[in-house]
């Protein structure tokens, strides 16, 4: 070999050298989490699902850098400054607005994934769908559109109530808009609205012990990713109280409530790893169109039903993706 190859060939070793330890750098995704792991493992489940469809297995060929929240929203900002600093390839942030603009605040240049259930051009975080521009891209799906569609679902339970107490997180910032809406659907149906406030677990108990003064027949939730990932403990205090409700997530009718009605998180977390991947392989989140999740799950807990003395009518029953019995 000649002097001239030898020193090509050191020189492209040097070059593809992998760092101390013998293991080639894996890209690094910043999984932005407003809550702790156990709420999101059914979420993770999916993301790290289309992750894979994109050919990225977490350990093999990326590492995924986790930054939680716990619950306290007010520490995502710092979160995801953290994550912009150490200069992750892309930033995922999944799980309501809170987490996208706290991402989006926090850099202009690394690519952001976001999963939400509201409307991202209404926000702000994307100029267009099809457009987005910039660098966020991501999965939104219909659970903040249809939050009247759970006042439609209580008023057909429950025919003869003339109120239902809506539970709303003051501090969202698609709780306005989603209030408006629900008046306008009350106005149709001839309903009154009772709005509970509840930004904190602490705030749940006091929400169910007020419902009987009330005078309501049912309550419902408005679409907050808060919420959703507390469905356990509401479906509890449902129970305890005796009160019908809905929210958004398939989470509480599994742990005993009576009804969800929302967007399908399983999809839109897929969808939201198979865009993480599709940035890593090198496409840019400008060329990558807004997906819209148009799948909404009816869920609906027979159990629950029977425990408070409701009957469901079978176009109820009908409509539903999936009853519990």
């Amino acid at each position: 070999m000649r002097r001239r190859d030898v020193l090509l060939v050191l020189g492209g070793a040097a070059l593809w050298a992998p760092p101390a330890g013998g293991q080639p750098a894996l890209p690094v995704i910043g999984y932005l989490g407003s809550e702790a792991p156990g709420p999101y493992a059914s979420r993770l489940v999916a993301f790290r699902r289309g992750l894979a469809e994109a050919g990225y297995v977490e350990g093999r060929n990326v590492a995924i850098e986790f930054r939680w929240a716990a619950g306290q929203y007010g520490r995502l900002p710092a979160l995801a400054a953290d994550l912009a600093e150490r200069r992750v390839a892309v930033i995922v942030a999944p799980g309501g607005a809170e987490v996208v603009l706290a991402a989006k605040a926090a850099t202009t240049d690394i690519p952001i994934v976001f999963e939400l259930g509201g409307d991202p051009v209404a926000l702000g975080v994307v100029g267009s769908l099809a457009r987005p521009g910039g660098n966020l891209t991501g999965v939104s799906s219909l659970s903040v559109g249809v939050t009247p569609k759970r006042l439609e679902f209580m008023h057909t339970l429950l025919p003869a109530a003339t109120a239902f107490a809506v539970a709303v997180n003051p501090t969202s910032p698609t709780a306005p808009a989603q209030v408006s809406d629900l008046r306008a659907a009350a106005d149709r149906f001839g309903l009154r609205l009772h709005l509970l406030h509840a930004s904190n677990e602490q705030d749940f108990e006091a929400l169910f012990a007020s419902f009987p003064r009330r005078e309501a027949g049912g309550m419902l939730f408005t679409s907050d990713p808060y919420f959703a990932y507390r469905s356990q403990s509401l479906a509890a205090l449902a129970a305890r109280h005796r009160v019908p409700a809905i929210t958004q997530s398939r989470d509480f009718p599994n742990a005993g409530g009576l009804m969800s009605y929302g967007g399908d998180f399983d999809q839109s977390h897929r969808d939201a790893g198979l865009y993480a991947g599709r940035i890593l392989a090198g496409e840019k989140p400008a060329n990558l169109p807004v997906q819209q999740v148009t799948k909404v799950e009816l869920f609906i807990n027979l159990r629950a039903a029977g425990s408070l003395g409701i009957t469901v009518p079978h176009s109820v029953i009908s409509s539903a993706d999936v009853v519990i019995e």
